[in-house]
Parts: structure tokens; sequence; C-alpha cells
């Protein structure tokens, strides 16, 4: 059976000659607008943002985002022996699913741990808010889905259970965020932002795009409030900032294997303590 965010995402792409990339991507940002602002955590050093030079930042040479073997920040499958592996045994926490499923827990951490950062905030110059933190990790859960596809059918399948814990976490997001009625309604919306948003970003990335269809994508579901396609001038040096800094995590990403991959043990590029 095909993922679902896999087997929509086909759907998508089998309309490329109409006009639906453009306007998917789009669509959102005046309805997500709307949502009531949440507290969001303050970096504790605001000056961050005056102290990054953007221009110089992302151009370093990529690098697996594999955790060393002595990292206190990896995370391992616990070993258990005796009774209590036999029991376990039996209650399926070997099986196939239940090993995804924890995988997948993993990973969305990840996500979680670089999304929810004042440090992106701080560093890309972005005020958190409820439409900032859903683009941020939209956009680290692209970059996920897309190496864990890379790696074939079983990439795929673990990146559906990762979609899964993302739609669960949402949901719990969207409700902190004041929005109880028409729940439902919300998350079909989101759910429209989120497949756009991936057709843009995976469309942007192919070889025959243009060089600036990515920092285009960007502008438009990261920083601009409206999806204006106009980029606005001022944030012209951290959208370029954000640009590399994508492209530069999708080459480390697909220099991170597959084992550190499939059990999370991998973590995007620190941004607290910014270095070109």
């Amino acid at each position: 059976m095909i993922p679902r965010w896999s087997r929509t995402l086909g759907n998508l792409y089998r309309h490329s000659k109409s006009s639906i990339q453009r306007d998917l991507y789009v669509l959102p940002c005046r309805k997500i607008s709307r949502i009531p602002a949440v507290e969001m955590p303050v970096a504790s050093d605001a000056s961050v943002k005056s102290e990054v030079d953007l221009n110089k930042m992302f151009r370093s040479k990529p690098c697996s985002l594999a955790l060393p073997p002595e990292s206190p920040m990896r995370i391992e499958e616990p070993t258990y022996e005796g009774l209590r592996h036999f029991l376990l045994k039996m209650m399926l926490f070997y099986s196939k699913q239940s090993k995804c499923i924890r995988q997948a827990n993993v990973i969305y951490r990840r996500v979680v741990s670089q999304a929810d950062k004042p440090a992106i905030y701080d560093v890309f110059r972005l005020e958190k808010t409820f439409r900032t933190n859903f683009s941020m990790l939209v956009v680290h859960m692209w970059l996920c889905l897309r190496r864990l596809k890379a790696e074939g059918k079983e990439g795929v399948e673990l990146g559906q259970y990762v979609y899964e814990i993302y739609n669960h976490d949402l949901e719990t997001r969207v409700s902190k965020a004041g929005v109880n009625l028409l729940l439902s309604k919300w998350m079909r919306e989101l759910e429209k932002v989120f497949y756009g948003n991936i057709v843009a970003f995976n469309t942007a990335m192919l070889p025959e795009a243009k060089h600036d269809d990515l920092q285009n994508a960007i502008w438009k579901n990261v920083f601009a409030e409206d999806g204006s396609s106009k980029l606005d001038a001022t944030a012209l040096p951290a959208v370029l900032a954000f640009t590399r800094y994508i492209r530069r995590e999708c080459i480390c990403l697909s220099l991170t294997d597959k084992e550190a991959m499939f059990s999370g043990n991998f973590m995007f590029t620190p941004l607290d303590n910014p270095k070109p």
C-alpha cells in the first residue's frame, strides 16, 4: 500500500503542466495568519540578530549530520534480556511496525528541535509566530522526507510514520493556538499547505529549475506574510541565507548514512552559535 503523503505528491506532480504548483504554495498565508498568536519562547540573547553577518553564513563545505558514537545526543534502541525480553517480544515490541514508530518519533524530535529553537528565528530575522513556526516545521519535515525517500520503499514507509506523528503534533499545536471549533477544517487547510510547500520545494530543486526558484519558494512560504511574490529588499539577505541553509542541509543529509537517518541519530546544523 502506497503511503498517503507519497501518493498525494504523485497526484500533484501529474498536474505539473497546470498552475497547481504555483497556486498551492501561496494560498494559505492569509488563512494561517488568522490563527490567534501564541506566546513563543524568546531567545535569551536577542543581539544574535545584529551580530550575524548573513552574507557569510552557510558557505562552508557540507558534511554528514550523523551524530558521533560518543555523542550524548544519540538515542539508542533499548536492549533487554531474559524475561523482560520475552514479554516485550510477546507484546510485539520488536515488530517492524513498533521499531518504525520508535524511529519515526526520534526523527520527528530532531525536526521539532530545530524548528522550535529561538535561534533559527533570530538568525533569519523572523518573528516567532504560529505561521513562521509552522513554516519551519514544514521545511524540516520536507528535508527529512526527501532524504528518507532516497532510500526507496523502506524510507518512504518510515516517512509515513514520521508524517503521522507530525500530523498528531500539529493538531495539538493548532488547539493550543486557540482553534477548538472547526479544527478538522483547519487541519485540512494546513494539509494543503504542507503538500503545496513540498511540491514547490521539490520543483525548485529539480536540475532544470531556475537558480532563483528555491529562493522565491522560500520567500513565499516562509518570509512573506501574505504570500506575495514580490520579494522585500530588506528581507533579501535573510532569504538568501535561508536558501543557502536549505541547499546545504540537503547535501549534508545526502552525506548522512542510512543507519543514522533511520535511527534518528543525526542533528541539523546548530544555529545557537552561528558559523559560516
